[in-house]
């Protein structure tokens, strides 16, 4: 695998509908080196803290490959960052599990969630049936915490590092987030998963759920 683009964005506004977004999506290829922290890309803005940005959704990545999928799906040709993504990088799988580590000279990632699109990502395409769109392509991306600081550029190699004990995968978590009746014994098996914290939340919402149908 190899870093394709480094990528970041300022906040701007999107008119979509009769709706104006005000966010940090739109994110361009950067030049020289780009210093990802434990809590922010350099020079990156996240506008929608509830849902964006955080300890476990540092950097999100997206693979050129499904790029490549979505410029002719769609007819059109994709940028690096036209998702909003961080980390555009060849040759990185559209499924991981939870946990997978990636390996950016210096820089240690660990997934920890996939991608659910939004209003905000429909808006992005101008196209209201994005999200419909996004979810049955099931080429989500993938969310990383940030396990060791540094600089990466464009042309770094990339090294993944499998999990040893891997629980459940990237796309096990995006179909869960549109499953209505999940089985709880999924639910507590995937909770033993280091997954972002919003994401952990969601699934101990849906257990409680369940728990209480059952009852």
């Amino acid at each position: 695998m190899r870093l394709r683009s480094v990528n970041v964005g300022r906040q701007e506004s999107i008119d979509h509908g009769n709706r104006t977004f005000v966010t940090g999506i739109c994110k361009r290829p950067s030049d020289g080196s780009v210093h990802i922290g434990y809590d922010l890309v350099a020079g990156d803005t996240i506008c929608n803290t509830e849902h964006h940005g955080g300890k476990d959704q540092v950097a999100y990545a997206y693979s050129t490959e499904d790029y490549d999928w979505w410029s002719a799906e769609l007819d059109t040709e994709l940028q690096p960052g036209a998702f909003g993504d961080n980390l555009t990088i060849d040759g990185l799988p559209t499924d991981l599990y939870v946990g997978d580590r990636l390996l950016i000279g210096d820089v240690l990632l660990e997934a920890t969630s996939p991608r659910i699109p939004c209003s905000t990502l429909a808006a992005r395409m101008q196209d209201s049936g994005f999200g419909v769109q996004f979810r049955k392509a099931e080429r989500p991306g993938i969310y990383f915490r940030v396990l060791n600081e540094g600089e990466v550029s464009a042309g770094d190699g990339v090294t993944l590092i499998e999990n040893p004990v891997p629980v459940v995968s990237i796309l096990e978590l995006f179909r869960l987030s549109y499953d209505l009746s999940p089985d709880p014994a999924d639910l507590e098996r995937y909770l033993e998963a280091p997954l972002a914290d919003r994401f952990r939340a969601k699934l101990e919402q849906k257990l409680a759920a369940a728990g209480s149908s059952a009852a």
